[in-house]
């Protein structure tokens, strides 16, 4: 290089020009293979097994991913799972361009057992592509199971139940189309993170509850029960998270009206209360209820764990205990790599194998 620029001043303009530009991109190629510096690898803690919450005093707040953005495995950004859609964009109804879902068919013969994959985003953001907090699709496939991730109709463009009714009709169209994705119709499950955990539960307790069926989008002639429920860390009755949140440094602004939960009302939550026991899953829990997991992080400030607490006592009163399990995650926040440990993700595939195999 030295020796290139020595013989700069005998140089033409042209060959000047062309030997610095040379220069340059020489330069930029050895900078862009330069070795990255390394990073450290991220820590995670296993289940706690705990029947009360203790939401830890100073846990920061945890943030939304922004809009376009998402938390896919374990709240990381990424895909839903290292492997492509086996059908892709398949359309469970037509009224919205939202109502699309993906499905990933396991290696085997089938017919596949169905877990239904439910994002979360706040009701107002996230995508069935990256799962939005939710994990392990990779571990539910290889376990054998059919995964199905849907995306449906968020707080800006339609309001409650507008959500709960596009996954009861993508629920519906799955088991209208068993035959043709080689999947087995009495055997589903539903999976779902954050407000994706909410849908998830609604539609393990709500089964048959006709305002909230949205029969005219497709396939009134099916069910949309479920037989088993994994919800990780939704909200629960919107009325009482700022109390269930009293006494931590958590912020207490669920019932402001920009909150997420009063944006997926249309309203104030305080000011809708009939509307918000509607969204909320306790409201629907019966003796027919089907097996719920549910896990919680002890540190989670966007979700209090007691609202996990609420459904899992409403749960085990009418079902029994035996069907109703609530996994607290010390130390961890609102989603996270502790949920996507291999302990933990063999929790929730030997929950649904235990339920729908």
């Amino acid at each position: 290089m030295f020796a290139l620029f020595h013989k700069l001043p005998v140089l033409s303009g042209a060959n000047l020009w062309r030997i610095l530009a040379t220069s340059l991109i020489i330069m930029l190629i050895l900078t862009a293979c330069a070795p990255a510096s390394p990073t450290a690898a991220p820590t995670s803690a296993a289940p706690n097994q705990a029947q009360t919450p203790e939401a830890s005093a100073t846990a920061a707040p945890a943030k939304l991913p922004p809009p376009g953005g998402g938390m896919g495995p374990g709240g990381m950004g990424g895909s839903l799972a290292s492997v492509d859609p086996t059908y892709q964009d398949v359309a469970y109804a037509m009224l919205s361009e939202a109502q699309k879902l993906d499905l990933y068919i396991p290696e085997g013969s089938g017919p596949f057992p169905v877990v239904v994959v439910i994002h979360g985003g706040g009701f107002m953001m996230g995508d069935k592509a990256d799962g939005t907090g939710a994990a392990g699709a990779d571990s539910i496939l290889q376990a054998g199971f059919a995964v199905a991730s849907i995306n449906y109709r968020l707080s800006g463009e339609a309001l409650f139940p507008a959500q709960i009714q596009d996954a009861k009709a993508a629920v519906r169209f799955l088991r209208a189309n068993a035959e043709e994705y080689n999947l087995n119709p009495e055997k589903f499950a539903a999976f779902g993170a954050s407000a994706g955990g909410t849908l998830a539960s609604l539609l393990g307790t709500s089964c048959g509850v006709a305002e909230l069926e949205g029969a005219d989008l497709g396939n009134a002639d099916q069910s949309s029960c479920v037989q088993a429920v994994v919800d990780w860390f939704g909200p629960v009755d919107f009325l009482q998270m700022d109390d269930q949140f009293a006494g931590t440094s958590c912020a207490q602004n669920h019932n402001d009206a920009s909150s997420p939960e009063s944006k997926l009302l249309g309203a104030a939550v305080q000011t809708v209360p009939d509307l918000a026991k509607a969204a909320n899953p306790i409201t629907y829990v019966s003796d027919k209820s089907p097996a719920f997991l549910i896990q919680h992080g002890t540190a989670d400030c966007n979700v209090p764990p007691k609202g996990s607490q609420a459904l899992y006592d409403a749960l085990s009163q009418a079902i029994g205990a035996d069907m109703v399990t609530i996994t607290y995650i010390e130390g961890a926040g609102h989603g996270g790599s502790e949920f996507s440990t291999e302990e933990n993700l063999k929790i929730v595939t030997d929950f649904l194998a235990m339920y729908l195999k």
